[in-house]
């Protein structure tokens, strides 16, 4: 497919603002998987150049928290683990079947944790017990959210980063830090799938890159050097967005 320099610079804005939202708070897929299927590319190759330029945000972000201190990788290697196995299983069969049905409950899923975050303040100021072991948490939500990531993608680094807090007691910070390593994860393992499909769009792709590269390495700054209230305040801007644009997407349809 061919694109004007105005298409191109509408890829790496997209990108930009993807990857520095998805940093802070997860959802930059919101930005950027319409960003590319509005120049006209058609769904699997959208997705498929999506998770090719998602993979350099996610891993700047992981990085960048890793230098930092913020990710302990003993305690999230069993998640890698079954996030890239459940990964694969969906990224396989979206190849294969339309992802339309998920758009049902998704929302709905998404103002449970919207209503929830708002109306209890002072969530993941600071790590709180555990209401579930930590080992069968990640192997549970590794198998789920790495088969959503995969096979269908909005709104996944929310579902992480509100299942660490509710129910390992991780602080919002630390959170969001393991929920990039674990996005991470879900992103290269759903890209190789892309790779092997051939739906892939190499230029828009890297061009991308350029701009998620840059827009994670600011936004895991912010994380960084922000209070918890911040990175709450942006979940809670990232899961209404989310949830605004999957109902517009299903009754559009």
């Amino acid at each position: 497919m061919e694109f004007d320099l105005l298409s191109y610079t509408v890829f790496f804005v997209a990108a930009f603002l993807g990857g520095f939202i998805d940093a802070i708070a997860g959802g930059g897929g919101l930005i950027t998987l319409p960003a590319i299927m509005a120049m006209g590319v058609p769904p699997h190759l959208a997705l498929g150049t999506n998770k090719l330029q998602g993979v350099f945000g996610s891993f700047t972000a992981t990085l960048n928290f890793t230098k930092k201190g913020l990710i302990n990788y003993k305690e999230c290697f069993v998640g890698i683990v079954f996030t890239l196995i459940g990964a694969l299983i969906g990224a396989t069969l979206i190849l294969f079947l339309n992802a339309n049905f998920l758009k049902i409950i998704i929302p709905f899923l998404l103002i449970a944790i919207f209503i929830y975050t708002l109306f209890m303040p002072k969530i993941g100021e600071s790590d709180r017990a555990a209401k579930m072991n930590e080992r069968l948490f990640y192997i549970v939500f590794g198998l789920i959210l790495g088969f959503y990531d995969g096979f269908f993608g909005p709104g996944a680094g929310s579902f992480w980063m509100f299942a660490m807090v509710a129910l390992i007691g991780l602080n919002l910070k630390k959170a969001v830090a393991h929920t990039k390593a674990l996005n991470f994860t879900s992103n290269i393992v759903a890209l190789g799938v892309f790779i092997a499909g051939g739906q892939i769009l190499w230029l828009v792709g890297f061009l991308m890159a350029v701009g998620q590269i840059l827009g994670a390495y600011f936004g895991s700054n912010l994380v960084i050097k922000k209070e918890v209230k911040f990175i709450r305040t942006m979940f809670l801007i990232v899961v209404a967005a989310t949830i605004c644009k999957l109902l517009f997407d299903y009754f559009k349809a």
